[in-house]
């Protein structure tokens, strides 16, 4: 027999080609049936959900926020200062040498906007409330109403900020700003609104009887964003060296502008706020502080988690209007349609049948895919506050469990037919392939190097006339479940059972490198279970049985599907397993239990080899070297037999003498060793003793 050419299209020897993919979701959908296939799009219509609207479940809404603050923070863009706006500010320090804390001080305040007023700012926001009485309030009134500079005030009422005013300081506030505007003087909202975790993320709403919002105030905005309701644009300072940066924004003491100025002295502090937005309000510990996404990451110089003062964030915000940086929000149709195809790559990845390493591979990209993606989209000024990136990673989860699961349903179905259709003809090796695609069942061969090995029960054709066919039919299947249990139990395949021989191979359907130890090591093992199984017959009214016979050899034969259209059988044709036929014979010749030929011995990776000389198996030419394994000797016994083999092989016939005689002393009552001295001693030096 030749071997065919392999053409592109054929599978690895060692592997089943490849289901379509086509064809298994087609089979998934016939084979189901109703009720699973119900469940099954149960929980991928669940699966979808989750991909979509993991921003409003528990626990998943938490792991988008902190995901979405890191991409905030991480695609944040880093930037020198900004030239336009500047932060004027209480601080600790100027409470501390005013005396003041609450209200502020407001003749500071009073003294800097008139310096700030002949300065040239472009506009002025105070993010300060002024919702309750102080004695210095007339001289502000006055500065106020006196304003050239267009000037907003801060403005809250109890129904948008419950937590920060109440009802008599609304009333108060509404008279203040009553008596101050002008057409340059005028409220503003401050509002800020904080998720339900406390975090700034997004531009407020705004309800309808508030002013316009500072940043919409301070600047002009087009009226396609006057209402902008997207992710704020947090910005990151540009680091100036290893252990130093320059902030974002400026952020100079009220106290510089607070004192008397002559002109010449207002001239000098003028380039701080000419031409710029002057932002007036707090930075005072634990006052009007907030989170915001960069706070979930700590500071890289301080390493503290660090909240951000709303003047800053109003800042940010107006930065973000000037740029025109508004980001664009991601369609609702666009998240249902991710959250579908995210689903779906879910239930085909569980299906691909493919190499480990590709199948590795295509999940690492997707994993890559869900992990980079929010952040580019980040990157690239999509707001991503509503992006369900969590959610997408179960959803797909989800959708690779639901149809995984709906494959193995059928896969076990699958087994339950392939063991009725195939009975036990086929090795589960090729049952398994058969059941991955029940249409590879056809008819052809290939050419692989397998370990062969052959057994035979000796004396179990007289134990056959001598009890009942039913005994017989239970004792021969006990004793060829024993053998078959370590045949599979060491990675082998069952061709077939001749009566009570068994036959075996390893190295096909799938080839594995440690096919030849586990073969030599299930040649000795599958004696051992003959003897113990004559051990435990002992005692039964049968006649006695014999050893079990092994034979081991490796070589060249056609391993495949053999038979006709209505009968095959999986089997090894070729000269190995002859010849692994003929060392099982050969025991009873040479008085042993297993003989394991030259070739198999070198691949059989054991030190307890040893050898039995060379031989010309009955029906063979070509004479071979043999092997037996001997465990229950020592390590020096058996080189002891090797030094007699190869003195004999050398034609050193002293050595050999001094060596056959000795052990000639030593194991007279070991037959094998016996009948080797003597095959040695009527053989020429290095020649074959025929077995007849």
């Amino acid at each position: 027999m030749t071997d065919a050419p392999a053409t592109a299209t054929e599978a690895p020897p060692d592997r089943p080609a490849a289901v379509p993919l086509r064809k298994q979701l087609r089979r998934l959908a016939t084979q189901l049936g109703p009720a699973r296939m119900a469940t099954t799009i149960l929980f991928l219509l669940v699966a979808v959900f989750i991909a979509r609207m993991s921003w409003q479940l528990p626990l998943a809404g938490d792991a988008e926020r902190a995901l979405y603050d890191s991409r905030a923070t991480l695609m944040a863009p880093h930037v020198s200062q900004d030239p336009r706006i500047v932060m004027v500010t209480y601080n600790d320090e100027t409470l501390f040498n005013t005396g003041i804390r609450s209200p502020l001080d407001r003749t500071l305040l009073t003294h800097a906007l008139a310096n700030i007023d002949a300065m040239g700012a472009k506009a002025i926001g105070i993010d300060i409330l002024f919702d309750s009485p102080r004695p210095d309030d007339d001289a502000l009134k006055a500065q106020l109403r006196a304003m050239r500079t267009p000037t907003w005030l801060a403005y809250v009422t109890q129904d948008s900020n419950p937590n920060t005013i109440y009802f008599e300081q609304q009333k108060f506030l509404e008279s203040f700003l009553t008596d101050v505007t002008t057409d340059r003087t005028r409220p503003t909202s401050v509002r800020l609104m904080a998720t339900d975790d406390g975090v700034v993320r997004n531009w407020p709403d705004r309800p309808k009887g508030l002013p316009p919002l500072m940043a919409n105030a301070l600047a002009p905005v087009d009226p396609a964003h006057a209402d902008y309701q997207g992710n704020i644009r947090f910005l990151m300072p540009e680091r100036a060296t290893a252990d130093q940066e320059e902030p974002v924004f400026a952020n100079i003491p009220i106290d510089t502008f607070a004192v008397p100025m002559d002109a010449e002295t207002r001239a000098g502090f003028a380039e701080l706020v000419r031409g710029r937005y002057v932002l007036i309000g707090g930075d005072i510990i634990d006052n009007d502080q907030f989170s915001t996404p960069l706070s979930r990451l700590p500071d890289l110089q301080s390493g503290e988690r660090e909240t951000m003062i709303g003047l800053e964030v109003h800042a940010h915000m107006l930065a973000q209007q000037l740029d025109g940086a508004w980001s664009r929000p991601v369609p609702g149709w666009g998240l249902w349609l991710l959250a579908l195809l995210v689903v779906i790559a879910g239930g085909i990845t569980s299906l691909v049948d493919l190499k480990a390493r590709w199948v590795i591979l295509i999940f690492a990209l997707q994993m890559v895919f869900f992990l980079a993606y929010p952040f580019w989209l980040q990157k690239i000024g999509v707001d991503t506050t509503n992006l369900p990136a969590f959610g997408q990673a179960l959803g797909w989860l989800f959708g690779f469990v639901a149809v995984g699961s709906a494959a193995r349903t059928i896969g076990s179905r699958q087994r339950a037919f392939a063991q009725s259709a195939l009975g036990k003809y086929l090795p589960a090796d090729v049952a398994a392939q058969i059941m991955r695609d029940p249409e590879q069942l056809s008819l052809h061969g290939e050419r692989r190097n397998i370990f062969c090995v052959f057994t035979d029960l000796e004396g179990f054709t007289k134990l056959s006339h001598a009890t009942t066919p039913e005994t017989v039919a239970r004792l021969l299947n006990e004793y060829l479940d024993r053998l078959s249990d370590v045949v599979l139990a060491h990675g082998g395949t069952i061709d077939k059972f001749v009566g009570d021989a068994v036959v075996a191979f390893w190295g096909a359907p799938l080839s594995r490198p440690d096919d030849g130890p586990q073969a030599a090591a299930a040649a000795l093992a599958m004696y051992r279970a003959g003897e113990k199984f004559r051990v435990d017959l002992a005692a039964a009214d049968v006649p006695p049985l014999g050893m079990t016979r092994v034979g081991l050899h490796v070589g060249d034969a056609i391993v495949g599907n053999f038979g006709g259209e209505g009968r095959i059988q999986y089997t090894a044709l070729g000269d190995s397993m002859n010849t692994a036929s003929r060392l099982e014979a050969a025991n009873k010749s040479l008085k042993t239990g297993v003989l394991i030929s030259a070739e198999a011995a070198a691949r059989a990776g054991r030190d307890d080899l040893v050898p039995m000389g060379r031989v010309t198996l009955r029906g063979r030419a070509q004479p071979v070297d043999v092997f037996t394994p001997r465990p229950d000797l020592s390590a020096e016994q058996r080189a002891r037999i090797a030094e007699m083999v190869a003195a004999h092989a050398a034609g050193d016939k002293n050595v050999f003498v001094t060596c056959a005689t000795a052990l000639a002393g030593e194991f007279s009552q070991e037959p094998s060793i016996m009948f080797l001295i003597e095959r040695l001693n009527e053989t020429e030096e290095g020649a074959s003793y025929v077995l007849s």
